[in-house]
Parts: C-alpha cells; sequence; structure tokens
C-alpha cells in the first residue's frame, strides 16, 4: 500500500483473538473512537462482514463511507472504500502476527483520500492519529476479552 501509514501494538491475546474483535464490524461503536455508528451492508457465507457502511466524527464535519472486506483468518483482514462524496479512496489492512509469550503484533496500516481539500501534511497527521487510536482501541476491547 503506496503512501500509507503503518504502526504497530502488541496485545496480550492470540492472533485468532485479535482477528475476532477486529472483524466484529456491528460493534466497533463500542470501543472506535470517532465510529459513530456502521451498518452492516452485506456479509460472507461464513457470516463475517463482506461490506459495511460508516458514519464517523470528522470533527468539522460527519463523515460517511462504505468499505468491502477481504479476510485470511487468522493473519489479515483488508478492506477498501466506495468512493463517495466524502472518501475518494480508503485503503486499510490489520496483519495478526504471533509473538512471544502468547501476544500477537497488531500491524495497522491505512491510506486515505478525502474527497474534500484538506492539505497533504493535515492528512496524514489525521491518519497517524486514526491508526493510533484504533490500535489502543482494539488493544483495549482485546485485553478486556479476556
Amino acid at each position: 500500500m503506496a503512501e500509507s501509514t503503518v504502526q504497530s501494538i502488541d496485545v496480550r491475546a492470540t492472533p485468532e483473538a485479535c482477528f475476532d474483535i477486529a472483524s466484529d464490524i456491528a460493534v466497533y461503536p463500542e470501543w472506535a473512537t470517532g465510529v459513530r455508528s456502521t451498518e452492516i451492508l452485506e456479509e460472507t457465507p461464513d457470516g463475517r462482514v463482506h461490506r459495511a457502511t460508516f458514519v464517523i466524527d470528522g470533527m468539522v464535519k460527519e463523515i460517511e463511507y462504505s468499505l468491502t472486506y477481504q479476510y485470511d483468518f487468522p493473519t489479515e483482514m483488508t478492506w477498501s472504500a466506495d468512493p463517495g462524496d466524502d472518501i475518494r479512496e480508503l485503503e486499510g489492512s490489520y496483519r495478526f502476527e504471533p509473538v512471544e509469550g502468547d501476544r500477537t503484533r497488531v500491524t495497522y496500516a491505512l491510506r486515505a483520500e478525502p474527497a474534500f481539500s484538506i492539505p497533504g501534511f493535515l492528512r496524514k497527521q489525521v491518519e497517524k492519529q486514526i491508526v493510533t487510536t484504533a490500535l489502543r482501541g482494539l488493544r483495549a476491547r482485546v485485553e478486556a476479552s479476556d
């Protein structure tokens, strides 16, 4: 993913546990800061979310977009947005790698291009904040569910 923001965090849980929490899109508003609502549009035959619409707090305005997901249980999930009024392009992924001590290294990559004007340096700062906040929220949710 070219020009994306990438960060990792270690979580005290298995890759499977991390994957299960990250792929439960319906409950993102409970733990993912800034996510106001999600609507599941389509599921895969095994019951995972294939397409979903998000409404997030974009500070200046609410931003709405729909994502399409792909999964490689328990190591990776990826998503991309349908172009819309608020998002021109958005691609992301979570990777889940086991590390020593029954931990998982979760790596989040995100590249977002809004459909409205925003300076490049500010876009990168927003991406960084989204990634950092999402990783911390995911870790807290996973570790609290043990």
